[in-house]
């Protein structure tokens, strides 16, 4: 059972599971894909990268997720379930869960492994906590349930409008394939799906994806969009004469404290491997990343636990250089730029005119929320509106903002 049939849903997940023997039960609340799922039972997924190639995944079907009888029964007998729906989408999620964990247990069936495809830390505690709401007080969560968090490295650009309407199923993504979940967490046996990776520390791996790869791209769009604003996709932040090697010291800024973090999971070798692959995906023209894609969502790419705000601090932590980071928040409150159609995303448009209107500093306790009282958070606080100075400065001056 696959909560989410979107690009995520559909490139990623159900397309790997599927391609492992599994039946794949897609639950959304789009009719149009629900229907189409059911109607054609398969739909293609376009390799866009140096080797192109064209999937198509088999044996699917789909539910609506408003059906919520229909949906827990499909998972008081399922193998596994996994979500992709996004933070916010979650808690939906849960009641349905909750009652399918009771049938499970009345029928005497196995427990069930969800796996949380969200890139959110602490997605295990946070499900566990929305689930409690919804079950009886003795109920025994941990028995019957097993909150696998992943690492979600693959990279799927926005669809273009007029293929999305010939379509509604095709999808587009890079052929990167593996899929990061935590070892520990399952109760049923990992299943043997080509591009699975367990590992014994998860942590170290969800804030790798969020301080280097999350963090990379943060670095293409808000130093593209100041210092090459004609600039649209990421292929062309990375061969920037500037851009590109700002990209990169500001990930090793991040990867240093990572390996100071975690000494038993990275070092030198295995970070500069994984910079350098990054790196070569971000640079593949095929893909048709974007600048706006990667960058749009301001207010929420920078919250304190996500990918330019917790790097700073962590850099901070362990007493390390950090200075292109700090830049790279200054940058990002600055960060509005427009999709294809010369539209900007209306929640950026609210964050530009309602929030950082009344300056950096207000950005940085309400959205970035910086602690005036913990040390760490101080020294962050300061850091960005320094860089912002600066930036405002050279932004006056004309040139480029890396002088």
């Amino acid at each position: 059972m696959q909560f989410g049939a979107g690009n995520i849903g559909r490139s990623f997940i159900g397309q790997l599971f599927a391609r492992g023997g599994f039946e794949v039960v897609f639950v959304d609340v789009v009719e149009e894909v629900v229907a189409a799922l059911n109607r054609e039972r398969r739909y293609r997924v376009e390799i866009k990268d140096r080797n192109p190639e064209t999937i198509w995944v088999v044996n699917v079907r789909a539910v609506n997720g408003r059906d919520v009888e229909q949906v827990a029964q499909e998972l008081s007998d399922c193998a596994l379930c996994g979500t992709a729906v996004g933070p916010k989408a979650l808690p939906f999620l849960q009641p349905t869960i909750a009652q399918a964990l009771q049938l499970r247990r009345e029928r005497g069936t196995t427990p069930l492994d969800v796996i949380l495809c969200e890139n959110l830390r602490d997605a295990a505690e946070l499900m566990r906590k929305g689930l409690r709401q919804y079950l009886p007080t003795d109920f025994p969560l941990d028995d019957w349930v097993g909150l696998v968090e992943t690492s979600i490295g693959k990279m799927v650009p926005i669809m273009p409008e007029e293929v999305r309407r010939t379509d509604p199923l095709l999808v587009y993504a890079e052929a990167y394939n593996t899929l990061i979940c935590d070892k520990k967490a399952f109760h049923n046996p990992i299943p043997p799906v080509p591009g699975l990776d367990a590992k014994d520390n998860m942590v170290a791996y969800v804030d790798r994806k969020s301080f280097i790869h999350n963090f990379g791209h943060a670095l293409c769009a808000y130093f593209s969009h100041l210092e090459a604003p004609e600039l649209v996709y990421t292929w062309e932040a990375v061969e920037h004469p500037t851009v590109g090697p700002a990209v990169r010291a500001g990930m090793w800024e991040a990867g240093h404290a990572l390996i100071a973090q975690y000494p038993d999971e990275f070092n030198e070798n295995n970070l500069g491997e994984h910079i350098d692959d990054l790196l070569s995906r971000f640079a593949n023209k095929a893909l048709g990343d974007t600048i706006y894609r990667v960058g749009r969502d301001v207010s929420r790419k920078l919250g304190r636990e996500d990918r330019v705000i917790g790097p700073l601090l962590l850099e901070i932590k362990h007493q390390l250089p950090h200075e292109i980071t700090a830049l790279c928040a200054a940058a990002g409150m600055r960060f509005l730029a427009h999709d294809e159609s010369g539209d900007t995303y209306a929640p950026d448009q609210e964050f530009a005119e309602g929030i950082y209107a009344l300056g950096a500093a207000h950005v940085l306790t309400t959205v970035c929320e910086l602690r005036p009282g913990e040390a760490h958070d101080r020294e962050a606080h300061q850091a960005v509106l320094q860089a912002d100075a600066r930036l405002a400065a050279r932004l006056r001056e004309g040139g480029s903002i890396f002088a």
